[in-house]
Formats: structure tokens, sequence, C-alpha cells
């Protein structure tokens, strides 16, 4: 019995800590269906008795194109940290390198780097190369930060891949290269779909880089069509949230799909048989 009421105590308490967290999720979509005029009504509806499209109209009307530059820059994120970040984590795990204890240390020091003293610093060299205000710009950008994080996931994450599997592969003839690619990659699908997803993530969701080196140009993200909604005098907050909300679900879709490989990747290395 005590057994029974303790367990249905910490499941009420789990159930109210995710209806608090998961509060300003439901206020956002309130918002979103809320007419303009009732935005400043005291106290606040907590439920939309009148609910409204206008929003989400406004969505498909003006920030398609926003969306459709979050995508490609997201996609070009992962493409690009996957490229560097995968045969860096082989190296420091498998390969051993001269100086791969130290180059672990910068990568972790670079995870501490505050975006906006990046966001800075590749302003001064993307003006100077005249890069400012492109698509590729920013995916160079993002993946600055996503790139020391796949890393040491994938390094934690090969560590792990029996030795002799990767022995019997250069027996069988197999480079350092063809070992990678068909042995050590197609094993390591975990941390792969963890890394991707933190990347895209990353760069779905930045605002500092994209508001620093594209605030001007043609091929700017959602970030920065939420932004636009915002001004001194004007806030169409039913717009804004209707925008968050949709930008939303592509990142709320990848977590659902992606979670049980998320679990098992960033866990990876961090018990030693």
């Amino acid at each position: 019995m005590k057994s029974r009421t303790g367990s249905r105590r910490h499941t009420v308490i789990g159930l109210a800590l995710t209806a608090l967290m998961l509060f300003p999720v439901y206020w956002m979509l309130n918002v979103s269906l809320t007419p303009q005029q009732d935005m400043r009504k005291t106290p606040p509806d907590l439920f939309p008795l009148h609910p409204t499209f206008e929003g989400y109209r406004a969505v498909l009307d003006d920030q398609m194109p926003y969306l459709g530059t979050s995508l490609l820059i997201g996609l070009g994120t992962v493409a690009l940290t996957l490229v560097l970040a995968a045969p860096a984590g082989y190296a420091l795990a498998k390969l051993r390198p001269l100086g791969g204890g130290a180059l672990g240390l910068v990568l972790l020091i670079a995870q501490m780097i505050p975006g906006i003293v990046m966001a800075m610093g590749f302003y001064g060299i993307f003006l100077d190369l005249g890069l400012l205000n492109s698509w590729w710009g920013l995916i160079v950008a993002d993946s600055t930060i996503a790139v020391p994080f796949g890393v040491m996931i994938f390094s934690a994450f090969m560590s792990g891949i029996p030795g002799e599997l990767i022995a019997a592969s250069r027996i069988d003839g197999a480079g350092t290269f063809r070992t990678f690619w068909s042995i050590v990659l197609p094993v390591s699908r975990n941390a792969v779909v963890t890394v991707s997803l933190f990347s895209f993530l990353w760069a779905w969701s930045d605002f500092v880089f994209a508001n620093t080196l594209d605030g001007g140009g043609d091929w700017r993200p959602i970030t920065l069509g939420i932004y636009k909604y915002i001004g001194n005098n004007n806030q169409e907050w039913n717009a804004i949230m209707a925008t968050a909300v949709v930008a939303s679900v592509p990142a709320t879709v990848l977590l659902v799909l992606a979670q049980r490989y998320v679990a098992a990747g960033v866990t990876a290395g961090a018990v030693k048989d």
C-alpha cells in the first residue's frame, strides 16, 4: 500500500511538473488564436473564446520563404557538421593522433564561447570576404556551434566500438577510410542521428548569427521572420505566436521520431565494460 501510494504521489507530481513546463507552449497556441483587440484584455482568457486564424493566414502569406530558408540552412548545417565531425570523432577515438587530448580540450573550451562573441568575429571576417547576407555563410557559422559537440558525441560513441571489428576489416584489406565508411559509420547510427538532430535544431532556432550576419539579406531564416512582426508601436502577437507554433512543428516531429536514438547517442561511452 505504501509503495502504491508513493507511486501515485510521484505520478501526480510528475504530471504537475509536466503541465507547468508545457504551459508556455499552450499559451503560445492560445495567443496565436486570440483576436488582436483581445490581446490586452485583463484578465486574459485562458481559452480562445473567439478564435481567429488571422495569424496563421499571415504565416502562409508572409513566412513561407523564411521557413524554406531555415530548412535549407538547417539541412546544410547538418551535412557540413557530419562531414567534419564524424571523421574527427573517429580519429580521436580509434586512431589516437598526436595531440588528440589537447584537441579534445580545445573542443570543450569552444563550447563555452558565447555566441555573440563568435558572431562579432564572424562579422569582421565575412565583411572582409564579402560573405554577409548569404545563406551558406549562416551554414558555416552555425556549424561552428555544432561541430565541437558532434566531435565529442562521435568520439564517445566510437570509443565503444570493439577494436576486434576494426582489426578484422583491416585483415580483410580495408584501409582507414574504407573501415570508417563501411564499418564504423553504419554502426554509429545513434550518434549520427543525435548529432544531426542537435545540429538542425541549433541552426533552426539561431537568432544571433542570423541577425548579425544576414539581417538585411534576401535569405533570412524564420527567427528573423518572427522578429519582423515586432516594432516600436506595433506588436502583432497573434501572428508572432502563430509563426512560432508553425516553426516549432518540425522540431517537435524530429524530437519525437529520434528520441530513442538520441537517448542512446548521448549516453554512449558513459559506462565502461
